[in-house]
């Protein structure tokens, strides 16, 4: 798509100059004669630089340029003037324009036009990572105090635009979805497919076929050739999650997959090149996942070319407040409560609390708070972790499926005697997956 520039300027013989030496350089063009003409285009579709002569014959060109950025906020606009001053370009520039040009015009003017499409690009990444950003903060703008968190942004930024694989770690609640999310967002694969697999929640009998694919008869049940996820990723983005509850047998197919950038379907003959990146991601500790032979040495060698991890929230409690009120902010406001606060107690329990489901369990206790308070201001008492032990996680603070799930859990500990492995085998989970379920639930066992 050509880059969109408008021209602003009241001398037609200058404006159909520019034209002409824009359009040469791949530009297309679009031209105002005066205020009036710039303000009837301001609903329209917006120009990536506009050209604005500061003197034209119906309007101050300083008024304009304000128009401008309200309309067009992403729109860098370049102030040129035969009468330039230094008032006017420092006035010009609060405005938010890029930059300020003298007439005659030079080769220097297409020079700022380059340099203006670049800040836009960079603009408009930011800008997307902050969107993406909103599914965890809540707000239009990152909200993360904690230097762990602001390095970890850092990295997604820096890494996102490659195609090299990630290994995303950290607790659960720690938001490594939302990581996978904002890495995939800001990457040339954005447009393409994300997709998703948790490898804990597959049988082990099927995990193969639903990553690679099968052909008919391969096995019991195969009554058609099945697309894998590799081949409904491609052009796009595949998140491996919990990659160490993955079957070590699978693990080593999968390394080689990574390796040839092949894949052959389940009871096929015919292998098809494999185009998606890949990004893992794990609750695990990475030494002890290798150590007790749960995650394969060279495939984490593969894997982890870049990896990112996500602290605990208790871990870093300068996040918590910032993202409780963010959390406040986004449920009042849909469920219409007139709420804007936390006393100074309430505050303080939040920031005390360990929060062993991290940043999941935050936001459901305080959405939980948002429903259950009366007042403008959410009090101690609307707390469920009010007067509860740091390390005690209360039912109230999870979703009902979480809650739910905890007293299965539990339900099948005391069925067993506390026997976990017993217990795993019962909820078709893995043991390290039951464990970490014990963990995040705070179930003494």
């Amino acid at each position: 798509m050509k880059p969109k520039i408008l021209l602003v300027d009241d001398q037609e013989e200058l404006r159909s100059l520019l034209s002409d030496s824009f359009e040469c350089r791949g530009f297309e063009i679009m031209e105002a004669a005066d205020g009036a003409h710039l303000q009837a285009l301001l609903p329209g579709p917006q120009p990536d630089v506009v050209l604005l002569d500061l003197k034209l014959p119906d309007a101050d060109g300083l008024d304009l340029l304000s128009l401008i950025k309200q309309q067009w906020p992403e729109t860098e606009v370049i102030v040129l003037t035969g009468f330039a001053t230094l008032d006017a370009a420092v006035e010009a520039t609060k405005r938010g324009a890029f930059h300020f040009h003298s007439k005659p015009y030079n080769e220097g003017l297409f020079t700022l036009v380059d340099r203006a499409l670049e800040r836009k690009v960079q603009t408009t990444e930011n800008r997307t990572l902050i969107d993406a950003l909103k599914r965890m903060s809540g707000e239009a703008s990152p909200i993360f105090h904690s230097a762990q968190m602001k390095a970890v942004l850092h990295t997604v930024e820096r890494v996102a635009p490659s195609d090299v694989s990630v290994l995303i770690t950290g607790e659960s609640g720690t938001g490594k979805e939302i990581v996978a999310d904002l890495i995939h967002t800001l990457s040339p694969r954005r447009k393409g497919p994300f997709i998703k697999i948790n490898c804990a929640a597959l049988p082990r009998e099927l995990i193969e076929s639903e990553l690679f694919g099968s052909v008919k008869g391969a096995f019991t049940g195969a009554q058609g050739d099945r697309d894998g996820l590799f081949r409904q990723a491609e052009g796009g983005t595949l998140l491996l999650d919990e990659l160490s509850e993955m079957p070590i047998d699978t693990q080593s197919k999968l390394l080689r997959v990574l390796q040839e950038k092949e894949v052959r379907p389940v009871g096929g003959r015919v292998s098809y090149k494999a185009n998606c990146r890949i990004i893992a991601a794990t609750n695990r500790r990475v030494e002890e996942a290798l150590q007790e032979g749960k995650l394969r040495e060279d495939l984490y060698y593969r894997i982890s070319a870049i990896s990112v991890h996500l602290p605990a929230l208790r871990e870093r409690r300068e996040d918590i407040l910032p993202l409780a009120r963010a959390f406040l902010k986004r449920f009042a406001a849909q469920a219409a409560r007139p709420l804007n606060d936390f006393s100074p107690a309430a505050a303080e329990r939040l920031r005390r609390h360990d929060w062993p489901g991290n940043v999941r369990q935050l936001q459901n206790e305080v959405q939980r708070a948002v429903l259950m308070c009366d007042g403008q201001v959410v009090d101690l008492a609307d707390l469920s972790v009010n007067g509860l032990p740091a390390t005690e996680a209360s039912d109230a603070s999870l979703t009902l499926l979480e809650a739910m799930e905890r007293t299965k859990i539990v339900e099948i500990l005391r069925e067993t005697n506390g026997n976990k492995l017993e217990t795993a085998r019962r909820l078709g989970i893995g043991r390290q997956t039951l464990y970490n379920k014990i963990k995040v639930y705070a179930i003494a066992a």
